[in-house]
């Protein structure tokens, strides 16, 4: 049992004493903001300034464990949570050089993500801000993936952003840190499930040049040395015209046709396929076309709408799978084509982390949005949508997509 009660003594015991006195430079005296993040299998902590700078951060990636059981199990994430989240964030107010009280205020995923992942953060939050008086910021996963390039570059209101990882796709029109249009979404799997899926129906895991990598990083290094024509897939949903993503008829096509290929090579249970590099590739080539076709459709209608600003309009790209650069490249021929600006973060900084949760507490902070006492009840939401829906209108416009030649090497 997680216990707040033992979790406070043990915050006042360690939090209040490890800070190392005068490191904390004059430059970065403004308001200051500890994120934290424990949606699914990463427990994130930072501690980060209004101008962007990143004091302090740790992360524990919880990689390794799922990688082994081939899957997020959620009981198991809990416990991982519990174990680590005190070390966690000790480590990143300690590298910071602040202390509790020189924080402006907590923030922290409340939603959406795994029920027992997120009640591991809250709790610990809960406390801490009760123990410190210190200001509660609540956060939006999804938010913060899609501001966390404000923190890097003075990115402007409205932008369109696309969101693509294990968990999530969608895409929606940013017209403010809180205020969000949503365009379309994942209507079963999302982009990264379906790359880890295919990963562990091939069983790279046994793989001598894969057995530490996850499944979509695996997918997209062994895709680099195959030949995608090799291995020709039908792109999901081709006749239906939103923004939308799906891709479980995609996993079981390549499931039947891995059936077929083992059938024919005789290969046994947890043997690798000869044309593993064939189906890697072929299988991010189609993911990537559809995530492509998608976004072309979004940046159309919301250009027809006139939702986009005609100067220097920009996409925006995060989320876990948006560091696989196969389908940011095939992103960029989209952009080119339609006029677009695209702007991906650092891949350290696509994946879930304690950064991006601070950074979205500093824009609520500077707006006075959001910003709840200590003392007040909050509950998190495994389930929550983000902004306004109006995918409908979307497939109401029927705008038809004209091909792009999506020349990529892999």
């Amino acid at each position: 049992m997680f216990s707040l009660k033992g979790l406070v003594k043990q915050s006042t015991y360690s939090l209040g004493h490890v800070v190392k006195r005068g490191t904390f430079c004059q430059q970065a005296r403004s308001r200051l903001v500890l994120g934290i993040e424990t949606s699914c299998d990463d427990t994130g902590a930072a501690v980060v300034n209004e101008t962007g700078l990143i004091l302090g951060e740790s992360l524990h990636s919880q990689k390794e464990v799922h990688l082994q059981a081939g899957g997020v199990i959620p009981a198991v994430a809990q416990r991982l949570h519990r174990e680590n989240i005190f070390r966690v964030v000790r480590e990143a107010i300690d590298r910071s050089g602040v202390s509790p009280s020189e924080l402006s205020a907590v923030a922290t995923t409340v939603k959406p993500g795994l029920s027992l992942s997120l009640g591991i953060g809250l709790e610990f939050s809960l406390a801490f801000v009760k123990q410190h008086q210190k200001p509660f910021i609540p956060i939006h996963h999804m938010e913060a993936h899609a501001l966390t390039v404000r923190m890097l570059e003075p990115v402007e209101f409205p932008f369109l952003v696309l969101l693509i990882s294990g968990g999530h796709g969608l895409l929606a029109l940013a017209r403010d840190i809180d205020d969000f249009l949503l365009l379309g979404q994942s209507t079963d799997e999302a982009p990264g499930d379906i790359l880890d899926k295919v990963a562990r129906r091939l069983h790279l895991k046994n793989h001598p040049e894969c057995s530490t990598m996850s499944g979509g990083q695996a997918i997209e290094h062994l895709a680099k040395q195959g030949n995608r024509r090799n291995f020709l897939l039908t792109t999901p949903m081709g006749q239906v015209f939103d923004c939308n993503f799906s891709f479980a008829g995609l996993r079981t096509q390549v499931s039947v046709a891995i059936d077929r290929k083992e059938i024919d090579e005789g290969v046994k249970s947890g043997e690798l396929l000869s044309c593993v590099n064939d189906i890697a590739a072929g299988t991010q080539h189609t993911v990537a076309s559809h995530i492509a076709k998608r976004t072309h459709r979004a940046i159309l209608f919301c250009k027809a709408r006139g939702l986009l600003p005609q100067h220097s309009p920009t996409l925006v790209v995060s989320g876990g799978v948006a560091s696989n650069t196969y389908i940011r490249e095939t992103l960029k021929i989209v952009t080119d084509a339609t006029g677009l600006h695209l702007l991906c973060p650092p891949s350290k900084f696509c994946t879930d982390n304690g950064v991006m949760v601070a950074w979205n507490g500093i824009e609520k902070l500077r707006a006075g949005r959001g910003i709840l006492s200590y003392t007040e009840e909050v509950r998190y939401e495994p389930k929550a949508p983000l902004g306004i829906d109006i995918s409908t209108q979307v497939k109401d416009a029927a705008i038809r997509v004209p091909p792009l030649k999506l020349r990529v090497k892999n």
